[in-house]
């Protein structure tokens, strides 16, 4: 268990090296959601475009 102990204090500087994991981590997984997300809301306006110029063109 000490052998444990003594990873998860990282030789005394566990702070720094978990937090420098906990913000790796949050930065790839926006790297991930944030294509993610923009693709979507670009599909959403693409679409109503879409629809507002099929609506346009047969009033006109």
């Amino acid at each position: 268990m000490d052998a444990f102990y003594e990873f998860l204090n990282m030789g005394g500087y566990a702070f720094y090296v978990w937090t420098s994991y906990a913000t790796a981590a949050v930065v790839l997984i926006a790297n991930l959601i944030a294509p993610m997300r923009l693709r979507r809301k670009l599909l959403l306006d693409l679409n109503r475009k879409a629809r507002r110029e099929l609506r346009n063109d047969a009033q006109a």
